[in-house]
């Protein structure tokens, strides 16, 4: 039965310039509305190295340098990118009926490449989006509250980090106040408080 509301993907790329930069590893959950998870689905996109060693330099992946390392070492294992999209197209006829709404982290830059890399699961994509990062803003610069979210770099922990803070963000319409004792998961808990 076809449940799935969310459409939850993170994407790892060589950087952040659409067209120059590609698309390396993906990773998606279906979820309903209470962001239970439905499914999830990950891959690896075979890009050329020398476009990896070119365009992975700089501070941030300098001071990402194991993430980096893991990236390029699995870019042996990698697909092409037909065959993942067309996977992620499987995906969300498997999982959604209706709509199909991207969700996640500063979610407009993911959707940048997939408009360009995967138009096939564009077209499936319904124009609005649910980006946590909106809510991060608000909390952070009108409540002066912060989410600590895991910064691996790798697409399926990040997008898992993104469902958890948003169900943080959730407590307090739901008449949590402080943190800690209201937030839905104390064990991943990414308050300050």
């Amino acid at each position: 039965m076809k449940k799935a509301k969310l459409l939850w993907m993170d994407l790892e790329m060589t950087g952040l310039v659409p067209g120059e930069d590609r698309i390396l590893e993906m990773a998606c959950i279906a979820t309903d509305w209470k962001l239970n998870e439905l499914g999830q689905c990950t891959g690896v996109v075979r890009v050329p190295e020398k476009l990896m060693r070119e365009r992975m330099t700089g501070d941030f992946w300098e001071k990402n340098s194991e993430t980096c390392e893991a990236l390029i070492n699995q870019n042996e294992f990698g697909r092409k990118g037909a065959e993942i999209e067309q996977e992620l197209l499987d995906f969300v006829e498997k999982h959604f009926k209706g709509e199909v709404i991207l969700a996640g982290n500063s979610i407009h830059q993911d959707r940048k490449f997939i408009d360009l890399e995967w138009p096939k699961l564009a077209e499936k994509l319904h124009y609005r989006m649910l980006d946590v990062s909106a809510w991060k803003v608000y909390f952070e610069g009108a409540r002066k509250q912060k989410f600590t979210k895991r910064e691996a770099h790798r697409a399926l922990d990040d997008i898992r980090g993104s469902i958890e803070e948003l169900s943080w963000y959730l407590t307090f319409l739901k008449g949590g106040q402080k943190g800690c004792e209201n937030c839905v998961n104390e064990k991943n808990c990414g308050c300050k408080k």
